[in-house]
């Protein structure tokens, strides 16, 4: 830590700045990729990655470090290879959001990172072979109930929520296995996806179809700087991974989805019936269970390191 006595902020303090200007960031997306029109999801889509790619290669070349992490990550095929699927469910992820965001579905994409953390914990179970603990499966039969209310109140699946938990689920599994860094992971992600965004956006400029460069100065600025707002806040995010407890980072996780759904409400205005609300109450009960389980069982396993360490 930091000595707060000449008025230096923590390094506990630093941590949470980081971590809610990245989940702050995230959370104002939906504010964002409209003023991108009249750019379709996918070309959108084909922005972000060609241009995060730019801002990527940039950090790499200007850090020695990352570069010698880069060339330590070309050398492990298994690594490439998870990265590469891992980049085609970042992929469905980003475009999903995008599509639903840009069709005035951003209460419903909200939900998607909402019910994200019983998704991974379900994925635990499926994929990893996890043993869940009562309250945890608890709370993933109250996440199912939710579910269930919600199909009814929209007549329909919630399906751009279920793409979006669960290809960010997959997404996380896949990052956790390859172990790279966040910047060098998206270096190998966007490199995988550049080539088909390139040639895409090159099909939209020869049936002159592509927006970028032919709306307005404006539009072409905010379509290039999808890659600066994507590379930001994982900057962000890593720097407060180094200095927060994964439990504080676990509840900050939550800011995203609620400013979503604050978006999706009070700036939209789109509609919010009583089932839809109890549907939401159902998730938001779930996560509470889980949140409180997870902070509870932390605190028991730090509490004999610290006996230990005192005696």
């Amino acid at each position: 830590m930091t000595d707060r006595r000449h008025g230096q902020p923590t390094n506990h303090q630093q941590g949470l700045l980081f971590g809610l200007g990245a989940y702050g960031i995230w959370g104002a997306f939906p504010l964002y990729w409209p003023l991108l029109r009249p750019a379709g999801a996918v070309e959108i889509l084909a922005h972000r990655v060609v241009w995060t790619l730019a801002v990527v290669l940039v950090l790499v070349a200007a850090g020695r470090h990352r570069r010698g992490r880069l060339r330590a990550l070309w050398g492990r095929p298994r690594a490439l290879a998870t990265l590469g699927g891992g980049a085609v469910l970042i992929a469905i992820n980003w475009g999903t959001y995008i599509w639903g965001v840009n069709h005035g579905q951003v209460v419903e994409t909200s939900l998607g990172y909402f019910i994200n953390p019983l998704v991974t914990v379900l994925l635990g179970v499926v994929i990893l072979d996890e043993r869940l603990r009562p309250v945890q499966w608890l709370a993933i039969g109250i996440g199912a109930a939710a579910c269930v209310v919600l199909t009814v109140d929209y007549g329909r699946p919630p399906y751009l929520a279920f793409v979006l938990a669960g290809s960010f689920g997959l997404y996380g599994l896949a990052k956790k296995s390859a172990g790279a860094g966040a910047v060098d992971s998206l270096a190998v992600e966007t490199a995988v996806l550049a080539v088909p965004a390139l040639v895409y956006l090159g099909i939209l400029e020869s049936g002159g179809q592509l927006a970028f460069g032919h709306v307005s100065p404006a539009n072409t600025v905010l379509l290039a700087l999808a890659g600066p707002v994507t590379a930001v806040p994982l900057l962000l995010f890593s720097a407060a991974v180094g200095r927060l407890a994964l439990t504080t980072l676990g509840l900050l996780q939550y800011v995203t989805p609620v400013l979503q759904f604050g978006v999706g409400v009070l700036v939209v205005h789109e509609t919010m019936p009583p089932a839809r609300w109890l549907g939401f109450s159902f998730v938001w009960l779930a996560l509470t269970i889980l949140s409180v389980s997870g902070m509870k069982r932390a605190r028991r396993m730090r509490m004999p390191a610290v006996t230990e360490a005192a005696g």
